[in-house]
């Protein structure tokens, strides 16, 4: 069965969205077709998206499901008027929380993605400026500015991992790539000899690995399932020899794999 699903916000709907799909995943049998509505933040906004809603409800046969996180009233009683089963997010959490606390919520729009500490979020552009800087093996002469360092074979998922935790946590991180001659040697690259403490390894499976590779370069020996074995086996010896950390990325989304690096390695980052 498909079913249409919306996330409505005043404000950009991350949040909206971000918990809407955490319930809508442990429904494993449904589909869902995914609409975000953001910046739903006047009486005539708010319309528009019932008008939305009410035609999904007409070709779908059932009510969509909404959730929104919709601070002005006028607004979330006008999308309430639709034909669709809404899940008032911040209503739900902020209600009990309020009764906990003894204490009203401000109920500001957009609240939970406002810049409220200036210093850590500076430092978080920093960490992204850094990321992208010292991507795949680039100025190695500026790792001892790092606070980790993710090594693995290319195409491991090291750029995007390292582009998320500087975003998401302001940790400072660089990567660097495994190549033949590191690999062949059997020993640490030179660049990364002082640094075993900051070192995080990623490995992959090598039918992926190849898969990817193959996407980016077919024909290539790069790409071979040969090579990726070569590779990923190579590189999981150094891992161990040395006792580098490591995490196999090749089921894991992004988001896994930084939170599990952030707590093998205890880092915090400037997230807030």
């Amino acid at each position: 069965m498909r079913r249409t699903a919306f996330f409505i916000s005043d404000s950009t709907g991350i949040t909206a969205e971000a918990l809407g799909s955490s319930l809508l995943a442990q429904f494993e049998g449904l589909q869902f077709e995914r609409v975000i509505l953001p910046y739903i933040d006047n009486a005539d906004k708010a319309r528009s998206a019932a008008e939305k809603i009410n035609r999904a409800a007409a070709r779908d046969g059932v009510p969509p499901i909404i959730f929104d996180t919709i601070v002005n009233a006028e607004v979330r009683d006008i999308i309430k008027t639709s034909e669709g089963f809404t899940v008032d997010i911040l209503s739900t959490f902020l209600s009990p929380l309020e009764e906990a606390l003894g204490i009203k919520s401000s109920f500001t729009v957009g609240g939970a993605h406002s810049v409220t500490n200036e210093t850590n979020y500076k430092h978080r552009i920093d960490a992204v400026n850094y990321a992208l800087d010292n991507d795949d093996g680039a100025k190695v002469d500026r790792y001892s500015q790092a606070e980790l360092i993710l090594i693995g074979v290319s195409r491991s998922g090291k750029t995007p991992t390292s582009l998320y935790l500087a975003l998401q946590t302001g940790v400072f991180v660089a990567n660097y790539p495994l190549t033949d001659d590191d690999l062949d040697t059997g020993r640490l690259p030179k660049p990364l000899t002082q640094y075993r403490d900051k070192l995080y390894g990623l490995t992959i499976e090598p039918e992926r690995l190849s898969t990817i590779r193959t996407e980016r370069r077919a024909n290539a020996r790069y790409s071979t399932l040969s090579q990726c074995e070569y590779e990923v086996r190579q590189a999981e010896i150094l891992f161990k020899r040395f006792g580098i950390p490591c995490i196999d990325s090749t089921h894991a989304s992004i988001e896994e794999i930084a939170t599990r690096v952030l707590a093998d390695t205890g880092l915090r980052g400037h997230s807030k």
